[in-house]
């Protein structure tokens, strides 16, 4: 029985016999449904389309040329413009972010480059005799008797946020600056000039270079005191004769800009003192030395983050000394039943060469009423009167006061007494 599509005499001889030999066994299980056309790379134009002139048979499916073309155009279709889009976006993202890159448009935030110390020591010369006895006796007739022992004497004010710095980071600055102060004024191995590290790791990158100079290399230069980064004795004039250090003072904080919070410190430390040489001191054998140091702590948001600090300012009182001994290198406390040994400060010559001392001539006379009194000698008021020291003639320089006028008489020395 013949089926539509069939010859109508039949299939003619010599010619293949059904679909059987027009399809080969490989192309059986393949299925021309309308997914498999659609995903074709090639579509053929239909016979209108094929009718214009300078038409192709077949057009590509890719995205480049879209899957609808303009109708005998040849123009590329929507999924081309698409496609080209993507890749000038692209081409322009990229385009950007090479210029940004070479322009290098970050700028560092205010305050991330470490200032230098600028440091000033202050020598406190003995009206009288220095008193001696035992340490706690010292204490208990000083101004230090109700100050506390320690770093428990380092108290933190109340903490609140600013503008820009949230509690939890004034309450890390705060810590810091503590630790700085417990590390710099109380460690004994810092104190006796062994140990310079514990306060080293907590300063800032910038400033170690001008710290190491100041450690090997000690100058009165401002810039370079030893005694301006920490309290260091001498260790062949004193040490320490009792590790209970009396402390009072205060801590205070202040944000001077978005990027920038300070602490300023305030503390009075008061120290019992023997002789560095030869076999321990009799029970008499001590005395009191006390250091008033100012800090000022700069502290921007990596420097909280890495718990660091940057030492702004340092401004210390610190007797009983010699006025003629320099103090950039370590603190030399004149000790039990020393006096004043000379009259005013080392002179200094304006025409020498080279740096002279920033704080040549900068002395203060200790008020007797800060230091213990001994029972064995006068009274501070029956004391002869201190000899005033002589100015000398030193050329101004920034930080280092008004300079004397010439054929004036000096003033008389101001009593400096550390706080209670």
């Amino acid at each position: 029985m013949a089926v539509p599509g069939d010859p109508p005499n039949g299939t003619p001889e010599g010619i293949g016999g059904g679909d059987d030999e027009l399809r080969p066994d490989e192309y059986r299980s393949v299925v021309f449904d309308e997914d498999f056309v659609r995903a074709a790379r090639l579509q053929e134009f239909s016979a209108r389309e094929r009718m214009g002139e300078h038409a192709r048979a077949v057009r590509s499916r890719s995205i480049w040329s879209g899957g609808s073309p303009g109708r005998g155009t040849g123009t590329p279709g929507r999924g081309a413009r698409q496609g080209m889009l993507l890749v000038l976006l692209i081409a322009t993202a990229f385009a950007v972010a090479v210029y940004l890159g070479l322009r290098n448009p970050y700028v560092a935030p205010a305050g991330g480059e470490a200032e230098p110390l600028g440091s000033t020591v202050v020598p406190l010369t003995p009206s009288a005799a220095v008193p001696g006895g035992r340490p706690a006796d010292l204490y208990a007739r000083s101004p230090a008797a109700d100050y506390r022992t320690g770093a428990a004497g380092i108290t933190l004010p109340a903490v609140r946020r600013t503008h820009h710095f949230t509690e939890s980071q004034v309450l890390a600055a705060l810590s810091i600056a503590k630790d700085y102060l417990v590390q710099s004024s109380l460690d004994p191995d810092v104190l006796s000039g062994t140990a310079t590290r514990p306060v080293r790791v907590l300063l800032d990158p910038g400033q170690l270079a001008q710290f190491d100079e100041s450690m090997t290399t000690p100058s009165g230069d401002g810039r370079h005191a030893a005694t301006g980064w920490l309290v260091r004795f001498d260790p062949q004039t004193a040490a320490l004769a009792d590790s209970r250090v009396r402390v009072s003072g205060t801590l205070a904080f202040e944000e001077i800009s978005p990027e920038v919070l300070v602490v300023t410190t305030d503390h009075t430390f008061v120290y019992a003192v023997r002789g560095a040489s030869g076999p321990p001191s009799g029970p008499d054998g001590a005395s009191l030395f006390t250091v008033r140091r100012e800090l000022r702590l700069r502290f921007d948001h990596e420097d909280l983050t890495a718990r660091r600090a940057e030492v702004a300012s340092s401004y210390a009182m610190a007797g009983p000394q010699d006025c003629a001994a320099d103090p950039a290198g370590g603190f030399r406390p004149l000790l039990a039943g020393a006096g004043p040994t000379t009259v005013g400060p080392p002179v200094s010559d304006p025409y020498a060469s080279g740096h002279p001392r920033r704080t040549a001539g900068l002395c203060g006379v200790m008020d007797p009423a800060a230091t213990a009194e001994n029972p064995s000698a006068e009274p501070p008021s029956a004391a002869p009167p201190s000899v005033q020291p002589p100015q000398s003639a030193e050329p101004a320089r920034p930080g280092d006061g008004p300079a004397p006028v010439a054929g004036a008489q000096p003033p008389p020395p101001a009593s400096v007494s550390p706080v209670r």
